[in-house]
């Protein structure tokens, strides 16, 4: 639905670990790196931006990704945590969302509420 999200981020290399890591098993790549930016999207079509912006608080944004299906689910948040984010909400069927509402949430090292979702 969306064109592109831009973040703020405090620590850019700590940053690129966390979504390289957690975005890889949504299909995600690393797509544009430089000192003070990096894109990640689909290979060649960066849609979430990373700012680097020193002093920054974080915005405390929510961000939700597609999954294709649970096991990518859990692998985004197994990998996000090894990567420095944080648990905000284990894999596991909202049901109260929907009946097939199948997500987990990360707060990456910004602040930043970071949710991988599968409506399958």
């Amino acid at each position: 639905m969306y064109d592109h999200i831009g973040l703020k981020v405090n620590d850019m290399d700590a940053s690129v670990r966390f979504y390289a890591s957690a975005l890889a098993p949504l299909g995600h790549v690393l797509c544009s790196r430089e000192k003070s930016y990096a894109g990640f999207g689909p290979k060649g079509k960066p849609a979430l931006w990373l700012h680097l912006s020193k002093g920054s608080t974080g915005s405390g944004a929510h961000v939700a990704l597609r999954a294709a299906d649970h096991a990518a689910v859990d692998r985004f948040h197994k990998q996000g945590l090894k990567a420095g984010g944080r648990d905000n909400g284990k894999p596991g069927l909202r049901a109260d969302y929907s009946p097939k509402y199948y997500a987990a949430f990360l707060i990456d090292p910004d602040g930043n509420n970071i949710e991988a979702v599968c409506l399958k």
